[in-house]
């Protein structure tokens, strides 16, 4: 298939990118460079710099034929999202819109949406099934919900005269090799591991006995390339998770061990420092994947200690490759 992915430069569309690539797929990439950059792209991916808040900038891509759209572009903090609510809504729903709206005027066949979690808001309903109605209680959990909700009604007009086939993945957290080491506003695990490679003392926003479902890239590509193909996934909303929670403050313990220190506040711990909860920050989180299971044939391979070996490999060589630049000089 000749698959396009926007956002294919940020965190999942590179592993993602490599991933269809390796199946066989032409690839596609365009990316806005905000969070991501074309230096994580493929050589095996063709690369178009542009913005899907500017349609007449992505619509080239359309004119040449695709098969399917991949959309992961979006702004992706909870906390930007409330600082800058307009952006927020312009990126994750207005964009989604242009795609959607391309696809139909080029009757692109197939659509795989990246929802999220945060569509469910704080519920007490764990671990938590597709099924569970969506109350987001943040500004970006609405915004990833209306656009979910845009691209399936899209999908059920009876006017657009073709067949019209869409999947939304909701995601959880997502975490693995690659990513930000220095971005406050990207996954907690890549935030610790550059915070402990630079020295400085963790950060932990209320107690930290929240809950999260903390499910590696890898697996998470799987589905997606899984989904692409299946006939079964066509209309569905399908959870992508590990099925497994662990408390923020479970997480600052295993990455602090994995690093060589203890955690904690004690003499001879790495230092962990305590701040006020955040607004739109659910309590409890888990994936019910069992739809995944059935409609997919997938779950997740890759035990969360595996996965975390994996990410401080790849964040320790992060580090040492940027340290050394900088002390070379050879940075912009």
């Amino acid at each position: 298939m000749k698959v396009l992915i926007t956002g294919g430069a940020g965190f999942i569309g590179t592993h993602l990118s490599r991933k269809l690539l390796a199946d066989g797929h032409q690839v596609i990439v365009v990316d806005n460079e905000y969070n991501g950059s074309r230096d994580n792209v493929p050589s095996g991916a063709s690369y178009v710099h542009a913005d899907v808040l500017k349609p007449d900038e992505v619509e080239p891509v359309f004119k040449d034929g695709i098969d399917a759209v991949c959309h992961l572009a979006g702004q992706v903090s909870i906390i930007r999202a409330f600082s800058n609510p307009v952006a927020d809504l312009r990126t994750n729903v207005e964009g989604t819109l242009n795609i959607v709206q391309l696809c139909v005027k080029y009757k692109v066949p197939r659509l795989l949406y990246a929802s999220s979690m945060t569509a469910y808001g704080d519920t007490s309903n764990v671990p938590t099934p597709e099924s569970e109605p969506c109350k987001p209680d943040s500004y970006y959990g609405i915004t990833k919900h209306a656009a979910e909700r845009y691209v399936h009604s899209t999908a059920e007009r009876p006017d657009i005269g073709f067949q019209f086939d869409v999947t939304s993945l909701r995601m959880f957290s997502v975490f693995g090799p690659g990513q930000a080491l220095d971005n406050p506003y990207q996954g907690v695990l890549g935030i610790f591991s550059g915070k402990i490679l630079r020295g400085e003392p963790l950060m932990i926003f209320g107690d930290g006995e929240q809950t999260r479902d903390f499910v590696y890239i890898g697996d998470i590509v799987e589905a997606w390339a899984l989904a692409l193909t299946s006939k079964e996934a066509a209309g569905k909303i399908i959870n992508l998770g590990s099925g497994r929670s662990l408390s923020i403050n479970q997480l600052a313990s295993h990455v602090t061990t994995a690093f060589g220190y203890g955690p904690g506040q004690e003499a001879g711990e790495y230092q962990i420092d305590y701040a006020p909860n955040r607004p739109g920050e659910q309590r409890s989180v888990q994936a019910d994947i069992q739809f995944a299971k059935a409609v997919l044939n997938w779950e997740p391979r890759t035990s969360f200690a595996e996965g975390l070996k994996q990410t401080i490999i790849k964040a320790r060589e992060v580090y040492a490759r940027e340290t050394e630049a900088l002390a070379k000089g050879d940075v912009s």
